[in-house]
């Protein structure tokens, strides 16, 4: 049995071999496997909606271990808290604490998109821009979880009986 990582994204630090054009050094790719429990494979980003990417055609079979071990393994996409202020030229600062959406770009660097709550919108939702910015490794390995849960309109939260 290989010895091959974990399912998830991850930045090379190598081209794969054999494929260096499809699979270059400094870009993001997910180590999937297929729904049999199959052969791992590895893919780059197919499009991005919504800060987050989705994954497509070709697939590329992972059979290197010695490859896989150069491989720089990423947090997950999601919705994360600050762990701390950070202070931007002109005097503008994200606070300690605030929700994040954390992507990448197409060279796995991590990009955060804060959370903002539109006072004239019409919902009680929080906002993240499609513009964001880049972040470095050891901030990105800083970031806490915030374990906020997808849902689709028809699975909208239920209400609860006694309202104030």
């Amino acid at each position: 049995m290989l010895d091959l990582p974990d399912i998830g994204l991850y930045r090379t630090t190598q081209a794969l071999p054999g494929h260096e054009e499809a699979i270059p050094a400094g870009s993001l790719v997910y180590v999937g496997q297929l729904a049999n429990g199959g052969t791992k494979f590895v893919v780059r980003p197919g499009n991005n909606r919504r800060n987050r990417w989705f994954w497509g055609e070709p697939t590329t079979p992972l059979r290197s271990p010695s490859w896989a071990k150069t491989l720089k393994k990423l947090p997950s996409e999601g919705f994360y808290v600050l762990p701390e202020t950070l202070e931007f030229s002109g005097g503008a600062r994200w606070i300690k604490g605030a929700i994040v959406e954390l992507g990448y770009n197409g060279e796995g660097k991590g990009i955060l998109f804060v959370g903002e709550w539109r006072e004239d919108g019409t919902e009680n939702a929080l906002y993240f821009s499609d513009r964001g910015m880049l972040i470095d490794d050891k901030l990105m390995e800083r970031l806490i979880w915030a374990p906020i849960l997808p849902t689709k309109v028809a699975d909208a939260a239920p209400q609860p009986a006694n309202q104030f």
